[in-house]
């Protein structure tokens, strides 16, 4: 499906800090603001018109890819020489991510990264757009931050003045119209922008340090790899992708509960799940605009059972005019019309980015007995029930575990 290598790349981005020349009151990182763009890139996109999702996540995953090898360049001076030297720049970036990529199974990804990065593609100009609009609104978010702690400094005014200025540049779009007039959709960018705050392990020590909205993206991208390798139709890899990024939205107004809590005490769960469910119905449906409110219900995962809402993102299903759950191959409602998710193979993808977490921070020799025990008890999950759908989930970790020489799981 995917080596430790791409991994390795995906991960660094939680190591890359924004806005380094600026005093800052958090630490913002490449991951975090990768992830909020995506989010964003989804609401805008669902208010457009014959808005290809596809190529949504498929193309921000290229830029997300290609960010993280120029990260040294400011984003000023990227742009600047992007418009000057844009085919040489992008050849450079590709001979990076090359060997990468060289023994990944689906040689056509990395086809596609090639074309998107050399070819000017001129039938998905408003995905672009989209795509160009989310990281700018993204950043935005970001600056009102660094404002904050900033404004004693020379030229801070300035610049504020040239990022309140692009906006205007896409306003031909609905989403972001609405976003700038503060609107409801401006209260879910708010909410998910919050979960960078909140950490993952918080109770431990850990590096790199990685905070629930990053993760939120790592889970989604491994989704689109799983996809990929099982090959999903194309709504099958839109709902699996954005029912990941969006796994953990909830968590902004309950913040990480971790499992030895939630889990501990009998009941308690029960308790979690229904007072969650009723912050979602009143502080998030609401603020979804209600053209596709019901299918955002669905990508969340909430359905009816028993007369009352619950939430079950990780459960297999289909919706057609109801959502149902699907107990058997996902092979069997592999077409658009049955506009499936795998929520259980997503189950497999969260847990192995926790096992990432964890892992990096233990080979780079920062762990704890929390830590520890956490990674060994997801090997064994992945050792006891090692496919799904097909793909091997064990054979991937092991192989993380190779690269970077974790021997804490190995039967003694």
């Amino acid at each position: 499906m995917l080596s430790a290598k791409i991994i390795e790349h995906i991960l660094k981005a939680a190591s890359i800090s924004r806005w380094n020349d600026y005093p800052k009151m958090v630490s913002l990182v490449e991951l975090d603001k990768q992830a909020h763009k995506f989010i964003i890139a989804y609401f805008i996109a669902k208010l457009e018109n014959d808005v290809d999702m596809n190529y949504i996540i498929e193309a921000g995953i290229f830029e997300f890819l290609s960010r993280v090898v120029v990260t040294d360049i400011r984003p000023d001076v990227f742009r600047h020489i992007q418009r000057t030297k844009k085919q040489q720049v992008n050849g450079w970036i590709l001979t990076k991510l090359e060997p990468i990529f060289s023994n990944m199974n689906d040689s056509e990804f990395f086809a596609g990264l090639r074309r998107y990065l050399l070819d000017d593609d001129s039938t998905h100009k408003k995905e672009r757009l989209i795509l160009k609009a989310a990281s700018y609104l993204a950043t935005r978010w970001e600056f009102g931050i660094v404002y904050q702690t900033s404004q004693f400094l020379s030229g801070i005014d300035e610049l504020k003045a040239k990022v309140d200025e692009e906006l205007e540049d896409y306003y031909e779009l609905i989403g972001v119209r609405k976003i700038a007039m503060n609107q409801k959709l401006a209260r879910l960018v708010d909410l998910s922008g919050r979960l960078r705050f909140q950490k993952r392990w918080a109770q431990t020590p850990r590096i790199p340090e990685t905070a629930v909205l990053g993760h939120m993206l790592v889970v989604a991208i491994l989704s689109y790899f799983y996809s990929l390798a099982v090959g999903a139709c194309k709504k099958r890899l839109e709902n699996n992708f954005f029912c990941a990024l969006f796994h953990d939205l909830p968590e902004s107004l309950t913040r990480d509960i971790i499992s030895p809590v939630k889990y501990g005490v009998d009941g308690l769960n029960e308790i979690i799940n229904e007072y969650e469910m009723r912050l979602i119905d009143e502080r998030i449906l609401p603020f979804v605009p209600e053209s596709f409110r019901a299918e955002f219900s669905y990508i969340l995962g909430i359905s009816e059972s028993g007369g009352r809402l619950v939430k079950d993102e990780f459960e297999n299903r289909t919706y057609q005019r109801t959502s149902m759950r699907h107990d058997g191959t996902m092979d069997n409602v592999n077409e658009d019309k049955f506009n499936a998710i795998d929520g259980k193979a997503l189950k497999y993808c969260d847990k192995f980015a926790a096992y990432i977490e964890a892992g990096l921070s233990i080979s780079y020799g920062v762990k704890s007995n929390e830590l520890e025990s956490g990674f060994k008890n997801m090997y064994e999950f992945f050792q006891k029930n090692p496919r799904i759908e097909g793909v091997d989930f064990f054979k991937i970790v092991n192989d993380f575990d190779d690269y970077f020489k974790i021997n804490v799981n190995k039967n003694s």
